[in-house]
């Protein structure tokens, strides 16, 4: 059977009630005045964060949400942890897990992290921006976005390339909108007895005519290679505004194989 239930008497009664005062006495102004200070400090650390929204205005649109939103967040958790060491919490364990919390979220995202961190440094010291052609970790085109994590890259094949920050901004980068033009090389190999002043007077008209040829540097055909007896390797040159490179080699190419293939110009070596 089970045991009988044991009356509470009105001394204990009294005795618990009393208690009961003396706890709500001594906490009820606490957690009241925690109640405020957790409003006003929620309504300053919003207004704290519309400053610095208007204070980092002229910084990349992604970095400025980044840095508003981290600002906002870091200012809430100080405000919770002294609302709840004013109410009696003890803080310095709750301290203690979310630095440990911390360091293993760190530890398991240490690869994030540091694309993090190359974002930041990307959108701060702007090696490249949106537009830019660049080339980098073996891919080449142009930038369509830079994101906190990666950079977005669109290349001459219509491919889009996601690379991350951290790998990108710890290797060569190169950007070739700064300068504005790019060097185009078709190089080929020719007889060595071929008359190299007329090669030039029947290429370089060709090489000219192309509509996106600039004309300073003007085009050229110079030997990069010569085998005495055998052959020797003639590079045609050509400068284009940066981004069109691809489309002027192609051109190019096909420019000069249909010029070789009539037989009215020296024929490449086979």
């Amino acid at each position: 059977m089970p045991a009988p239930i044991t009356p509470i008497s009105l001394t204990q009664f009294d005795t618990y009630t009393e208690r009961l005062k003396g706890l709500v006495a001594l906490y009820l102004p606490r957690i009241a005045l925690a109640l405020v200070i957790l409003v006003i400090g929620w309504y300053v650390i919003g207004w704290l964060s519309r400053l610095v929204s208007v204070a980092v205005e002229k910084v990349d649109v992604s970095l400025r949400s980044f840095l508003t939103s981290l600002f906002s967040i870091a200012l809430k958790v100080l405000l919770l942890i002294s609302v709840a060491g004013m109410v009696g919490f003890q803080t310095t364990s709750f301290v203690a897990i979310l630095g440990a919390a911390g360091l293993a979220v760190g530890l398991a995202l240490q690869g994030t992290l540091a694309n993090f961190a190359g974002g930041v440094l990307i959108l701060l010291f702007k090696p490249y921006t949106v537009g830019d052609v660049i080339a980098s970790q073996g891919n080449t085109g142009t930038v369509q976005a830079i994101q906190i994590f990666n950079t977005i890259l669109l290349t001459a094949s219509g491919d889009m390339v996601i690379l991350p920050n951290g790998a990108t901004s710890n290797n060569v980068i190169v950007n070739k909108a700064h300068p504005k033009r790019t060097l185009v090389e078709i190089a080929l190999e020719f007889d060595a007895n071929t008359d190299l002043d007329a090669l030039r007077q029947q290429t370089l008209p060709l090489l000219a005519r192309d509509p996106d040829a600039l004309p300073d540097p003007a085009p050229m055909a110079v030997v990069t290679a010569l085998k005495p007896g055998a052959t020797m390797t003639v590079a045609f040159r050509v400068y284009t505004q940066s981004g069109s490179e691809d489309l002027v080699h192609n051109r190019l190419m096909n420019q000069l194989q249909k010029l070789f293939s009539r037989g009215t110009a020296a024929v490449p070596a086979a």
